[in-house]
């Protein structure tokens, strides 16, 4: 039997901050040329294992034991100018966020060429010719062309691409991949993985791949580790642990990855809401005195309607319109035609034709929770505050402070907060408490239709069940309304009663969910269903 060689060796490694363990003696090898990952939901520790391999830990953080190999040589007693040679050349990292990890003042190709002149000291002519051959190579089209753009000017997926070519650019033994596909929708996601699993083969690439996604653990992986609390749980081949979970964590995030195999009865209810051939046009401006030289159509004549107590689930790639959607019924954005006609009290109100002093009233009946839940609150406001302002902006619920403050604990309590969460900030809580908070905030003010926009993307599959399953029962109990806006196809089944499909700002296909995922009509719906992970599919056709 062949003995494949370990390319990285982590034995007993031990993180502290002060005396708190973070990591508690973990153990794992990553072998040359198969693709291992990290499973486990926020805060198990799977981020701070990536950032001990690379020497980036925080000041606070300290590695109090263990030994980190690659090959037989240990980081951990390398100098950071020694480190600094290893890190890109012989190890590299992709982050889970490539708009962060970019230089927005900075051309995409130039950042990319630093990496090539710093470690092969390439003169710039050689180096951008590397550059546009790995960009050809990660499939950015135009690669001569897109070197020049700035990171505003490409889409999720061709950052992302970016990023994989800055790693590969020194030909590294080791990629770490730390959620690389996170934020992007199924299509994106599925081309980014095939495009590892590609140059895995091209390149024998080994690679560390860090994620919560079951359903891309199941299409990537060739062995699987599960963390939890700061500790290894479980290991195992991909077959095995997909086919015989062994510990009951691991059993549990299996359960929650898979989305249940019913679909939501629907009823024939009154329309809430309904959208009438809504245009929303961005003009394009050039020279000197700013013309208009055309439009981008980002919602191109949609028509859909929300029924009272149930739930539209509006889905489609990034950029397809679908939160333009839902910033128009809002009236963050100005429909420039069309109708949103919303039943307030008995009464017919078409939303685009009010100004914001008679929309004033309205938003305490359409609320929204937003997909990143850190940047919608204020970090200088207590939680107690933060669901306070809505109250008394919009008169809702009791005058005095007292009566507030109970409102207050009993909203927390109800999305599974504590009490006394109202005295903490935002950045004391995890991403799957912020977002409760964000419903909390919501539901303050008593509203009967609630814009959901990607509210479980960035949550771990355990955390993401909870937070729907809280949906869920809030609607039962108030017959609430959503628009639930989604890239994510496997919770669809769990959440809504009826589906709209998005393509290039217009509706292709719309009906009951069942319909829509086990007998799709339309090309670009059988292509997002063929874009879902594995998992996911089998799931959705069960």
């Amino acid at each position: 039997m062949q003995v494949i060689p370990q390319v990285l060796q982590v034995e007993n490694l031990q993180i502290q901050v002060g005396e708190t363990p973070l990591l508690k003696g973990i153990s794992f090898e990553v072998r040359k040329g198969e693709i291992f990952a990290l499973v486990g939901e926020s805060g198990s520790g799977k981020s701070l294992t990536s950032l001990a391999i690379m020497r980036l830990l925080p000041e606070a953080l300290r590695i109090s034991g263990g030994r980190i190999n690659l090959h037989e040589q240990s980081l951990l007693t390398l100098t950071e100018q020694q480190m600094q040679a290893v890190r890109g050349k012989q190890v590299a990292m992709i982050f889970q966020e490539p708009m962060t990890s970019l230089n927005p003042v900075m051309k995409v190709g130039d950042q990319v060429a630093e990496v090539l002149r710093v470690h092969l000291r390439l003169s710039s002519k050689a180096a951008r010719a590397k550059v546009v051959a790995l960009f050809e190579e990660v499939g950015i089209p135009d690669a001569a062309n897109r070197y020049d753009w700035y990171p505003h000017q490409l889409s999720g997926g061709q950052k992302q691409r970016v990023m994989i070519a800055m790693a590969l650019a020194c030909e590294p033994e080791l990629l770490i991949a730390d959620e690389p596909t996170t934020a992007l929708d199924v299509t994106i996601q599925a081309q980014v993985l095939q495009l590892l699993k590609q140059i895995r083969e091209q390149r024998g690439l080994s690679i560390l791949f860090i994620t919560h996604d079951m359903g891309v653990v199941h299409e990537m992986a060739d062995r699987v580790a599960v963390m939890r609390q700061g500790e290894i749980v479980e290991q195992a081949d991909k077959a095995h642990f997909f086919s015989h979970p062994q510990h009951p964590y691991t059993q549990k995030l299996l359960a929650d990855a898979v989305p249940e195999r019913r679909y939501r009865q629907i009823e024939e209810t009154a329309a809430l809401l309904e959208v009438n051939d809504l245009k929303v046009h961005f003009p394009i401006k050039k020279g000197l005195f700013q013309r208009t030289v055309g439009y981008v159509k980002a919602v191109d004549g949609v028509t859909l309607e929300i029924p009272r107590g149930q739930t539209l689930a509006l889905v489609g790639e990034s950029g397809s319109g679908k939160s333009t959607i839902g910033q128009a019924i809002l009236k963050l954005v100005n429909a420039t035609g069309g109708k949103v006609s919303y039943r307030a009290d008995g009464v017919e109100v078409d939303l685009t034709r009010l100004n914001e002093k008679q929309m004033r009233p309205l938003r305490r009946k359409v609320q929204v929770i937003f997909q990143d839940p850190f940047s919608a609150l204020n970090p200088r406001m207590t939680i107690g505050e933060i669901i306070r302002e809505g109250m008394t902006s919009l008169k809702v619920g009791p005058k005095d402070r007292a009566g507030q403050d109970g409102r207050i604990e009993e909203l927390l309590m109800q999305v599974g907060l504590l009490p006394e969460h109202k005295y903490r900030y935002p950045h004391e809580f995890s991403g799957g408490q912020r977002q409760r908070i964000g419903i909390a905030r919501a539901l303050a003010v008593e509203p009967e239709l609630i814009i959901c926009d990607e509210p479980t993307s960035a949550l771990d599959v355990s955390v993401r069940a909870q937070v729907l399953a809280l949906l869920e029962s809030l609607q039962q109990q108030y017959q609430m309304s959503y628009l639930f806006i989604t890239h994510d196809l496997s919770i669809i089944p769990a959440i809504a009663h009826r589906v709209a499909v998005m393509q290039k700002g217009r509706i292709v296909e719309q009906g009951a969910v069942e319909a829509i995922m086990r007998r799709p009509q339309h090309p670009y719906t059988q292509q997002l269903l063929a874009s879902a992970p594995q998992l996911v599919r089998d799931a959705l056709a069960g």
